[in-house]
């Protein structure tokens, strides 16, 4: 998906400092799991980004295989969901890159030596920016 064909508006959106949640599904059917986190959204690419801990709950949700996810950020009346199939990568290097580009968003994150990134490349994109 071309996510630079969504405007100026959108991506600027997506580069301001908002925190985000990511609904992941429950494989027992309960309602998904939604967590607040940091995102990090690559136009080109058309992937999102989420640094976690390899333990985390949404981490393992996601598992090897990858999952369905929506990503969502909100900022008063404007809102914008990223849906996708996320796979969850733990090579050195990509989860310098999402580092990188977390810092530039947020902060500096702290050190984590279990740290993976939640890749997610988006399908679908909805919301009112």
């Amino acid at each position: 998906m071309n996510l630079a064909e969504q405007g100026d508006a959108f991506a600027a959106f997506w580069q301001e400092r908002h925190l985000c949640t990511l609904a992941t599904a429950r494989p027992d059917g309960r309602p998904p799991h939604v967590v607040p986190v940091g995102a990090t959204l690559d136009l080109a690419a058309g992937i999102a980004r989420v640094i976690t801990s390899g333990t985390s709950y949404k981490a393992r949700l996601i598992g090897p295989a990858g999952a369905p996810v929506a990503l969502c950020q909100v900022d008063g009346r404007r809102w914008s969901t990223l849906e996708g199939l996320a796979v969850v990568r733990t090579e050195p290097e990509q989860v310098a890159e999402a580092e990188r580009r977390y810092a530039a968003r947020y902060k500096p994150p702290r050190v984590n030596p279990s740290r993976v990134v939640v890749e997610i490349q988006v399908t679908r994109v909805l919301g009112n920016v």
